[in-house]
């Protein structure tokens, strides 16, 4: 019987929302996380924070840093975790081999999108490979954007 207070399986954590903004998105991926058991009982409570949150390459893996999840307040202090501990990404060789080569090669940027809980209860991450965004691009984005509407809107107001 679920709590009132956990998230459900398959809901979304945290979001990263200022990702898309800053980033063109080329790519997205689906990774787990390995995670501590207080930091999963202070995730399925609905607290995380990933706007500042990146991948990285570390040896043979990635890694998630700067991911902050706020410690359980119901665990001892002795069996509390640290809140931003680099944290393990579970990916596929193939996987890890093509963002290696994107990472270092194109100059591309690894950001997390979201943070959520699969239909099995796995704590996943969405991944995405990105290239920033210059303010240029940015704002050439907003007309385009503000274009799609006013366009949307004459076509309605017409017919």
């Amino acid at each position: 019987m679920a709590s009132k207070h956990k998230a459900p399986r398959g809901t979304t954590i945290a979001q990263n929302r200022r990702a898309r903004r800053d980033y063109n998105i080329l790519e997205t991926f689906e990774a787990g996380i390995i995670l501590a058991g207080t930091e999963v009982k202070s995730l399925r409570s609905g607290r995380a924070s990933i706007n500042e949150a990146f991948a990285s390459e570390k040896g043979e893996e990635f890694w998630l840093f700067n991911l902050h999840i706020p410690i359980y307040k119901a665990a001892s202090k002795i069996e509390n975790h640290n809140p931003t501990r680099p944290r393990k990404l579970l990916l596929h060789r193939k996987e890890i081999n093509k963002l290696k080569g994107a990472v270092q090669r194109k100059g591309l940027t690894l950001i997390p999108l979201s943070i959520y809980f699969s239909n099995r209860g796995l704590a996943k991450t969405q991944l995405a490979l990105g290239q920033g965004k210059k303010s240029v691009d940015k704002r050439e984005h907003i007309k385009q954007r503000d274009w799609q509407r006013d366009k949307a809107r004459l076509m309605r107001n017409k017919s």
